[in-house]
Parts: C-alpha cells; sequence; structure tokens
C-alpha cells in the first residue's frame, strides 16, 4: 500500500478531482511498439510528443497543488482555494480535452518505442481522466470527498508537519505553508457542502465510514496544539530561519491552528455527526449506494486497467484461495502442528512466539530483513534507487485506522527518504511471521524500488515518474514478495508461512472486496469469511474489511498485478531459456513507470522479441 498513508498514491495527487487518473487500458489499442520510423527520425516525432507531455504536466501542476507539493514544489497557497470546487473539475476536464487533442497531431508510427508507450500510457490516462471527470461518475464521486481510509481530514496534517512532504528550509518556506495551513479550513467547509450535496441527492457514505471519521476527528481535536502535526515545524527551526522571525512564526501557527483550523474540524466533525450519520447508509457495499453497481465496475475497471467481470474475479479469488490453503497445510506439517488449518489458524493468532512482546522487537525483526536484503539485491537488480529508506512505526494519532503497513515515497531528488511505516497498534494482533514479506512489499525491492527508480528517471515524462495505476504498483510489490523465495528468505517455516498468509490476504481482497461490493455481504460476514481463511488476526482482518468498504475496487489491482507479471516472467523464461536475465527482466518491467497491464505485456512481449534474435 503507498502514498502518504494509508492514502494511495493515486488520490493523495488528485485530491482537487484535477488529477490523473489511473487509466483503464484497451488491449486491442495498446499492442506494443509499431513498426516506427527510421532511428535517426525518431527526434523529431518524439521532441514534438515530449512538448505535448510537457505542456500537460505544468497545467496538471498547476490544477494539482498537493502533487506539486508532495513532488517537492512549492505551489501557490491560493491554488488550494480551489480543493474540493466545480472550478477545479471543470478545468481538468479541459486540461485532459487539451492534452488529447493535441497528442492527435502525433504521428505515434515515427515515435521512438519508448515514446510509443508514452504515447499510449498518455492516450489512456487521458480517456480515463475524461470519463471520471463526466457529471454522471461526478455525482457519485465528488459528493464523498473523504472517508476514513484516505482522507484529506487525516493526511493534511501528516502532510504538513515537519517530517512530512512540506519543505520547511527557510523563512519564505514557513510562510508559505502557513497561508497553506490557513487555506485547509476552507478546505474542510467545502468538503462538508460536497457532503451536504450528497445527502439530497441521496448519494452517501455508509455509517461504519462515517463513524470512523468522526473517531478520528474527535482524535485530532483531543491533542494539544504541542503535539499537534500542524505545530511541529516551529517546534524546531532549521539554522536558515532568522531568530527574529522565529516567534513569530510560531504565534502564527498557533493562531491558525487554533483560530481556524480547530473550528473548521469542529464544524465538520458536529456536521458528521449530527446531520450526516443519521442519513448515511446501514449497507456497507457500493451495491446498496444509488448508482453503486455502475461505479463499482468503473472502480475495478480503473484500478485493474483491464475490464474486468465481478463475477469472473470473485470466482478467480476462490480459486486462489483454495491453492494457497493447499499449501498453508504443507507448512503446518512442516512446522509439526498435528490439528487442523482452521486448528492451525487459531494456534499462529495466539500462541505468543508468533507475535512481538515489545515494540522494539517489531522493529528489530524488520531492520533484520532489511540487511538480509541488501546484500542480496544485486544478484536481482542492475539498477537500485538514490533515495534513502526509513524504517519507523506510524504516529500513534493514526495507527489504529492504518493496515499493516504502508509505504510514503521520498522527493525526486533523495533529500527526502522514503519511509517504510509499521504499525504498533494492538501489538498481540501482529506476527512476526510476516516481517519479511511486508518488508519486501512495502521496502525494497517492493514499493521503495518501483516509485523511487520511477520519479529519479528524468527521461521519462513527468506522469510516468509521477503517476501510474493501482494494478502496476501494488501488482509489483505482491511479485517482490515472491522474490523471498529465490533469495531465500523463506527457508525458516515461520517466515514461509508468513509469506503465504500475506498472500492469502490478497487472494481474499479478490472474494471479499467484490462481495462486499457486488453480493451485499455484510462487514462480519467478510471479517469471518477472512478469519476462516487464513491466520490473520481479528484487528488486522476488521481494517483490512473497512479499507475494502472504503476504497472499492482497489484491493482487485494487487493479486491481478502480481499474477500478470508473474506470467510475465514465465513467458520470459520459457522463450529466452539461457538468455533470460533476471535483472534485465525487473529493468524492462520498471523502466517505464506504472503502466497500465496491456501496455506492459506488449513491452515485454517486444523486448522477449529482442532479446531472442540476438
Amino acid at each position: 500500500m503507498i502514498g502518504f498513508k494509508g492514502l494511495p498514491l493515486a488520490a493523495l495527487l488528485c485530491l482537487t478531482a484535477a488529477c490523473a487518473h489511473a487509466p483503464v487500458a484497451d488491449p486491442s489499442r495498446s499492442a506494443g511498439p509499431a513498426a516506427a520510423a527510421p532511428a535517426g527520425e525518431y527526434g523529431r516525432e518524439d521532441t514534438r510528443l515530449m512538448a505535448v507531455l510537457r505542456a500537460d504536466s505544468q497545467r496538471e501542476e498547476a490544477l494539482s497543488p498537493f502533487g506539486a507539493l508532495f513532488r517537492g514544489g512549492n505551489p501557490d497557497p491560493a491554488a488550494f482555494d480551489l480543493v474540493f470546487t466545480e472550478v477545479a473539475n471543470r478545468r481538468a476536464l479541459s486540461s485532459a480535452r487539451q492534452g488529447l487533442a493535441a497528442l492527435q497531431e502525433i504521428d505515434r508510427a515515427r515515435l521512438s518505442p519508448e515514446r510509443q508507450i508514452s504515447y499510449d500510457v498518455f492516450r489512456l490516462d487521458k480517456e480515463s481522466q475524461i470519463a471520471f471527470l463526466q457529471p454522471d461518475l461526478l455525482a457519485l464521486t465528488d459528493v464523498r470527498p473523504f472517508n476514513h481510509f484516505g482522507g484529506l481530514h487525516v493526511e493534511f496534517p501528516a502532510l504538513m508537519a515537519a517530517d512530512g512532504a512540506a519543505r520547511y528550509t527557510s523563512e519564505a518556506d514557513y510562510r508559505r505553508n502557513l497561508a497553506i495551513d490557513r487555506a485547509y479550513a476552507g478546505m474542510l467547509d467545502r468538503a462538508v457542502g460536497l457532503f451536504r450535496q450528497g445527502l439530497k441527492a441521496g448519494v452517501v457514505e455508509s455509517k461504519l465510514t462515517v463513524r470512523n471519521m468522526i473517531g478520528q476527528i474527535d482524535a485530532l481535536l483531543a491533542q494539544p496544539l504541542q503535539e499537534s502535526p500542524l505545530y511541529s515545524p516551529v517546534l524546531k527551526f532549521p539554522d536558515s530561519v532568522p531568530q527574529t522571525a522565529r516567534e513569530p512564526l510560531r504565534q502564527a501557527y498557533a493562531a491558525a491552528i487554533t483560530d481556524e483550523i480547530v473550528p473548521a474540524y469542529t464544524r465538520l466533525r458536529d456536521f458528521l455527526r449530527d446531520e450526516y450519520l443519521p442519513a448515511a447508509r446501514e449497507e456497507v457495499g457500493l451495491s446498496a449506494m444509488k448508482g453503486g453497481p455502475v461505479l463499482y465496475r468503473k472502480l475495478a475497471e480503473r484500478h485493474t486497467t483491464l475490464p474486468v467481470d465481478p463475477e469472473e474475479v470473485h470466482q478467480l479469488g476462490l480459486t486462489e484461495v483454495a491453492r494457497i490453503q493447499r499449501e498453508m497445510d504443507a507448512v503446518r506439517q512442516e512446522m509439526g502442528f498435528e490439528g487442523t488449518l482452521r486448528e492451525f489458524f487459531e494456534h499462529i493468532r495466539t500462541a505468543p512466539q508468533f507475535h512481538p512482546r515489545t515494540k522494539e522487537e517489531l522493529a528489530a525483526s524488520f531492520e533484520r530483513v532489511a540487511k538480509q536484503v541488501d546484500g542480496l539485491i544485486p544478484q536481482y537488480f542492475s539498477k537500485v534507487p538514490k533515495t534513502p529508506l526509513l524504517i519507523q512505526p506510524y504516529p500513534a494519532y493514526r495507527e489504529k485506522y492504518e493496515a499493516g503497513g504502508s509505504y510514503n515515497q521520498g522527493s525526486p531528488d533523495g533529500s527526502r527518504p522514503g519511509v517504510f511505516f509499521y504499525n504498533t497498534y494492538d501489538l498481540p494482533s501482529r506476527f512476526l511471521t510476516g516481517s519479511t514479506t511486508l518488508y519486501l512489499h512495502e521496502g525494497a525491492p517492493g514499493h521503495h524500488f518501483q516509485i523511487s527508480l520511477a520519479q529519479e528517471d528524468t527521461t521519462l515524462p513527468d506522469f510516468q515518474r509521477f503517476g501510474g495505476n493501482t494494478a502496476f504498483v501494488e501488482g509489483w510489490a505482491l511479485y517482490a514478495e515472491t522474490l523471498g523465495f529465490p533469495m531465500g528468505l523463506f527457508k525458516d517455516p515461520g517466515q514461509h508461512w508468513g509469506t503465504l498468509d500475506d498472500e492469502m490476504l490478497r487472494a481474499m481482497r479478490l472474494v471479499v472486496d467484490t462481495g462486499l461490493h457486488t453480493k451485499g455481504w455484510s462487514r462480519e460476514a467478510a471479517i469471518e469469511y477472512m478469519l476462516a481463511n487464513s491466520g490473520m488476526g481479528r484487528s488486522d482482518a476488521t481494517a483490512e474489511v473497512e479499507r475494502y468498504i472504503a476504497i472499492p475496487g482497489q484491493a482487485l489491482s494487487y493479486k491481478i498485478g502480481a499474477l500478470t507479471i508473474q506470467r510475465l516472467r514465465r513467458k520470459a523464461e520459457q522463450e529466452l531459456g539461457a538468455k533470460f536475465d533476471i535483472r534485465a527482466f525487473h529493468a524492462q518491467v520498471l523502466g517505464s513507470g506504472a503502466i497500465p497491464l496491456p501496455v506492459l505485456e506488449a513491452k515485454i512481449d517486444a523486448w522477449i522479441a529482442g532479446q531472442r534474435d540476438k
């Protein structure tokens, strides 16, 4: 799971709705590099395309101030006044149409193979943006501006904290960020307005989601000023900020929080509690929401980049659950447990040796894995990120509503490290058996490698460096877990169990997500399914199910993306034989950013053909 956390990357960069929605790919239209012009002619058409892409990136950055902030830029504080407005939607739609029109003037056949990929991804991206900015879909999405998983009400304080994405290197930085903080109160008030529109139209969140949001806001309001993430930048200043400016800045930040942000939070909380919650729906799935069935299919396509059928996905999940259970049963026997697999699940949940006794023990388990992986990476990757990777627990105010781990990307220049966050809430529910696979997924070579390598590659257009789709991003991270087998990291039966348990989680997601949103499953039924088919603790199962309720369709992308990458690797191994190089394969997969799965498949097919002909 990636983004600034809990929040999926696409959502973070798109909080204004002026965003690059993950594309839905049409395989018939992304058939790979066409018969291209002679290499000497690439330059002119490539240059024209890059000019189109740069112009689009400049428009998008102006429309998406959160994205600019996260990438280390200095957005105009006034741009935040457009967050949660119809003006932002209209400008985003106009920009997407302008980009698509400019692309149609480019001759794809005269592009280099690398830029043909850029052409295909950009076209799909713009078409998807336009689709999701149409009135029928906005009527189902805009009026639910956030929820308990990835909501601006929780992410903004983390974003603007001293250790967040905002820069605090000069007095000018502090004053610009202060202006952004002050604009935040208006964002929250506009969000209330959107929620009210949804009330009138009958398009509302579930009561579960609303109660969780209220709990999050109450926790934020309970923080003393000195403990607020928004106040943290003025607790310690860099030497570049003059002494004479420090006390006035402290007072100004305190006033912004106390006089503007806290009252806005209070208005939001009171509205959600007193007006919205009574009208929210009892059922948790989208199938119970007005327009929900249509929206779910659209979201499933967007997240997977494939025209998937929810029923087929549900059946695929059931098949994968059964396969993984057979492997789990073999590990159960290897670990000497004589009971049934269901009994072993309960044993894993309750036996103390499988759980950290202290936060320090959990931290040490991740540090140990990181050291092992660092020594093995050169055997599998020819290029590694320059951006450092830190391993940290979630802040206390966030941990209750977070998953077991997530990744917060660093800055493109490496000055801000990437962070693998792990969860220390309810330690008895955490598993030492999952340390290896969780680190491989969130850290190296999972999210940290994929995201950092893309944004560090300045030869890529910005939308390939910073954008992407969930199927590729999460599919790669799940594929990265499987590298623990050839690395020898799962020789220990406990860690082998841990990776199977995590793989089971991704398979169950196919079943549970579709069950919740197309089959009327309740929250409780979904939790019980996960507990019956894995060794998950109840806290984790509950957090997972509530996440699927909040972001429908996203959970489908992990397994579908990973299965695609695994299939492409097997294809390359079979067709290339002795010519297959795992380092080269990984370089090909990661070398174009997070591209739609059909575009990735076309790229790998072309690479295989090129290697075979050498």
